[in-house]
């Protein structure tokens, strides 16, 4: 047995790049990938639609990361989730600014901008399905030396 990792394998131990992609389904898809990117900040990057139906859609944050999602459909059984029940944390170094831009934009601020023990500044929203996103400066903490 080779116990020595090999080249990729360590590169992607290195890698801070998204391999974990969250996902959500909406039942406006279009409106909701509006509001996360006209109002919050993502960036459209990949949107498969028919009419209003998202098959796929992929957008990234800007200092890093994305989410995937598309269309409500209980038809697929196999991976469905409830529009409203996402919630995820977002990294960014622009904590202030945003938390002014979303509650300036009229955003339902579930929880307002404060400074946390750990040591991170941050205030979360929920979006018009009722997801609810966290928005801080946290960044996680160092992978362990191997």
């Amino acid at each position: 047995m080779n116990t020595a990792p090999n080249q990729q394998q360590e590169q992607r131990k290195q890698s801070r790049d998204p391999a974990v992609w969250p996902t959500l389904q909406a039942h406006d898809s279009v409106a909701l990938i509006d509001f996360l990117v006209d109002t919050v900040g993502f960036v459209r990057t990949a949107v498969y639609q028919d009419e209003d139906r998202v098959a796929h859609a992929q957008l990234d944050w800007p200092e890093g990361g994305g989410i995937m999602l598309g269309s409500y459909d209980p038809a697929t059984k196999s991976w469905c989730l409830e529009p409203g029940t996402f919630g995820g944390y977002v990294v960014t170094d622009h904590v202030d600014a945003l938390y002014e831009r979303l509650t300036a934009a009229g955003v339902r601020v579930l929880r307002p901008i404060e400074d946390q023990p750990y040591g991170s500044r941050e205030f979360a929203i929920a979006d018009p399905e009722g997801n609810k996103w966290s928005f801080g400066t946290y960044r996680g903490e160092p992978r362990p030396a191997e």
